[in-house]
Parts: C-alpha cells; structure tokens; sequence
C-alpha cells in the first residue's frame, strides 16, 4: 500500500475525510530544485472554526472509549510509521531538505512517540488524597477536550506527532496546522497514519494554513489548549492571544543554544560534536549549537578545525547526491542567515569559512574573533553558522553561556564530568548534554526550554505528558448528605 498517494489529498485538508479547503491550495516545493511535487489544500478561518467544532463531538465519544482501545490505535499507528518508513523518509527528504539519516531519524522517533503514547492511555489518572472529613476525596486526570496543535517546518513530524500521539491516547481530540512548506511530513503523513490506524473520524484534524488560520486555532472556543512549536517572536504572540481568552497553552520557542568547551576535553572528539551541533539540518533545529565558547587554550586551533571540517563538508541535493548539508528551507530563510553573517563580518568578525550559497545551498560557515554583540553570535541565526568565542577561566564561561535571552539546551565538553555537572548548575537551560552537543530528542524524556525558549511546561515522558494534556479535577464522595446549620 501506498500511504502517500497524492491522489488521496490533492489539494485538500483533512477533516472528517479529505475534503477541499476554503483557503484553496497551494504547491508543495522541494527546496533542493524548486520543482513542483504535490499541492494541498490551505486552510483558512472558516475552515478551522468547522474543524474545531467537530473535534469537540468526536471528542466526547473518543473519550469514552476504553484505554485499551485507544493504545491500539496508537500502536498500530507505531507499526505504520515503521512499515511506511522508507516512503516517508523519501518525502522529508525533497520537502524538507533533509539528509537521510536525520529523515530516518524522524520516522524511527514518529513510530516510538506512539508506542509511547499507546502505554500512557493506560497510566494511572490521579490519586487518592487526604481528606479532614469523613469522606473519599481524590485528584483525578481529565481530557482537556479540544487541542490545537501547531508545528513548524524544519523537523515536521518529530515537532508534531510529539503533541499529536499522547493528546489523542489520553482521549482527547486534535486539530493541526501544520506549516504550508512541509504540509505532507507535517500534515498529510500524520493524517494518513492514524486514518489507516483506525482513528474514529472527526478525532484528528489536519489543515495546513498560514497566520490567519493559526489566529483562528487560538481564539476557538471548543479549542482549550495550544501546544505551539516555533520561534520565540511568534510564541509570544500565541501566549498573548491565548491568555486573552484564558486558555492553556505550550510554548516550545527557539534557541541559541551554547557549546562549552572546557579546557581538559578531547579536541577531535569537541570538534566533531561541535560540527554536528551548528550543520546538522543546516542548523535549522531549535535545539542547534549556535555559541561555540572554547576555552583560550584551545581556542585557536578549534577553530582551525572546524573550518576545515566545514570546508570539506559537501553540500546539496540530498535525494540526488551523498552529502551533509541539504538546502536552506526557502529564500526567506537563506536571506537571513546571510545577513547575520555578512553583518557580522561587518562588525568585526573573521569569516573563517563558508558565508557563501548557491540558490538555497549555503555553505556551513564558522565565524571568529567575535564579541557577544556580534549579530550571528546574540541572535539565533537557525543556519550552518558556527560562532567561537573564548573565555579564560570556568567565571567568565558560565557568565557567557547564561547571557542570552534563551534557554532551550546546553551542551558541555569535559573529562571532569563533576566539573561539569557543578558548571550546569550555573547556566539556565531546560536541557543539559554533559560530553554531547546541543541537539537530541527522546519520546521518552521530558523536553522544553526557559526564559525565551518557552513557558515552562515539558512535552515527553508519562509525567510531562499527563501534565501536558489533561486537566486535574478534584472529587470528594461521602456516604450520606452533610447536614448544615442552615
């Protein structure tokens, strides 16, 4: 069976079928050579306020299905995504410009983000607590009902079955928009799973659309949370809008995540994962190493390194060619990691390597003799552009690493693993990686970002997860009526 079959959604959305959007539609590009490869329907607002009305009745019904019920969902859902892996993979490839292994590694996390979620809908929902009256009062876990889901583009799936999976098996019901540039990975692969998993229709609703349509997800009033994955500028938006209407919601925001080179690590082993860290997915992941801070005595010759590991890194179409790096998400994008980089340069930086692009392939670069207001350096660039700046003493790097108004993931390379675990203390970060880059993701470990790289609630794990996507509601039962004085 052929899961993506553009015949199915052609130009359309999905809600309680595949049917046409009043947005009308647009076409799916791949990035590495501009061509056409599918169109799918746009969502607008009148297509999210039907969505969203109908999710509210399918809702109460999904609700009341036994768990056991809907972890089979899920882990049929789990099974498609590693049936349909290669097809899938050959997607996130041309839409997203990505290379193989991180396409695979997307498929691999979409299939346990399901299984995961298929063994929490049989989790315990609350606790019996203490009571000073002669009475049974317990805490219990309900759906919150309706939730709004958005996601970005640059790893589409991971950012939204891991919202999607554990809503659905904790009996609530989903409405997604995607973002319109991978409306397939992000959008039509999800939907088409869980159509083929069994999921009752009208549970999962799937509308890739541009601002207009997210402004409508927010403002629903059947729609009681939003769970928003994307740059911090637009998260505050999402929060100011979702607080207006008292409505739940989780922010997971950017970053401009730092790398900590002490100075007793394993230099090739540093500039390995400093490599990886900054061109992974042409830095396009929140969770990218965008500060390299090395310690002075290493310093010059980590960069040396490095710029000779990005220089010799190929570059382009990954469906065509064996390469690292992929192509920039689109124009936009492209442009502005240029600026940041040719600013910064500007500004008084060396352009080590790289800072050159050919249509939307741009060259992993790496920048030194920098200070903290160089622009590629205090801003989140969210491209293969590497930053290093130096610091003498443990004072002067943990100052460095914490001064930044993110605070999504912390990378930190030592010998002395004490020394760096006394070092994490120092900096804010919601994610620490001692003797790793910046950058990983496990369905079962609870992820989220402080201060400007979101709002504090995590998303993984049973404990995040329950927290995440349940209200708790107090109950108390007693035998008789109690008697009052009047």
């Amino acid at each position: 069976m052929t899961l993506l079959d553009s015949t199915t959604w052609h130009g359309k959305v999905y809600s309680d079928g595949w049917v046409r959007a009043d947005g009308g539609d647009a076409a799916v590009l791949e990035p590495a050579t501009g061509e056409e490869i599918g169109r799918t329907g746009i969502a607008n607002a009148a297509d999210i306020t039907r969505a969203a009305a109908r999710a509210a009745q399918a809702q109460r019904d999904w609700a009341a299905t036994s768990y056991d019920k809907r972890a089979a969902v899920l882990r049929r859902a789990g099974r498609l995504w590693e049936e349909h892996a290669a097809e899938v993979g050959d997607w996130i490839i041309r839409e997203t410009g990505s290379v193989p292994p991180k396409a695979t590694l997307e498929t691999d996390t979409a299939a346990q983000e399901c299984y995961e979620a298929a063994a929490l809908a049989s989790h315990p929902l609350g606790e019996i607590i203490q009571s000073a009256q002669p009475r049974l009062s317990l805490a219990r876990r309900l759906p919150v009902g309706v939730v709004g889901v958005i996601s970005p583009f640059n790893v589409p799936i991971i950012l939204g079955i891991r919202s999607v999976a554990p809503a659905l098996a904790l009996g609530n019901a989903v409405v997604l928009k995607p973002d319109p540039r991978t409306a397939v990975t992000g959008g039509v692969a999800i939907a088409r799973i869980f159509e083929e998993a069994g999921l009752p229709p009208g549970v999962l609703h799937v509308l890739p659309g541009g601002p207009d349509a997210g402004e409508a997800l927010v403002a629903d009033p059947h729609v009681r949370l939003i769970s928003f994955t994307g740059s911090t500028a637009a998260g505050r938006q999402v929060g100011q809008a979702a607080a207006r209407h008292l409505k739940r919601v989780l922010l997971e925001l950017g970053g401009n995540s730092a790398l900590v080179v002490l100075d007793d690590a394993d230099l090739d082993l540093a500039v390995s994962a400093g490599a990886w860290g900054s061109f992974l997915h042409q830095g396009q992941i929140c969770m990218t190493t965008g500060r390299h801070l090395v310690h002075e005595s290493l310093a010059e010759e980590y960069i040396g390194r490095l710029a000779e590991k990005a220089e010799h890194l190929p570059v382009g179409n990954p469906a065509r060619e064996h390469v690292a790096l992929g192509p920039i998400i689109d124009e936009r994008q492209r442009d502005k990691i240029h600026s940041l980089v040719t600013s910064s340069v500007d500004a008084g930086a060396t352009l080590v390597a790289g800072g050159t692009y050919e249509n939307l392939f741009y060259r992993p670069t790496v920048l030194s003799g920098i200070t903290p207001a160089t622009p590629a350096y205090a801003h989140e660039v969210f491209g293969p552009v590497a930053p290093v700046l130096s610091f003498g003493d443990l004072d002067e790097a943990a100052k460095l690493a914490a001064d930044s108004e993110y605070g999504l993931s912390l990378g930190i390379l030592s010998r002395d693993v004490m020394k760096a675990m006394a070092f994490a203390e120092r900096v804010p970060s919601g994610i620490v990686h001692i003797n790793d880059q910046t950058v990983s993701d496990e369905a079962v470990a609870p992820f989220g970002g402080v201060a400007g790289s979101g709002n504090g609630p995590r998303l993984g794990g049973p404990a995040a997860n329950l927290a995440a996507f349940t209200e708790t509601q107090w109950v108390t039962v007693q035998g008789d009526i109690t008697r009052y004085p009047f």
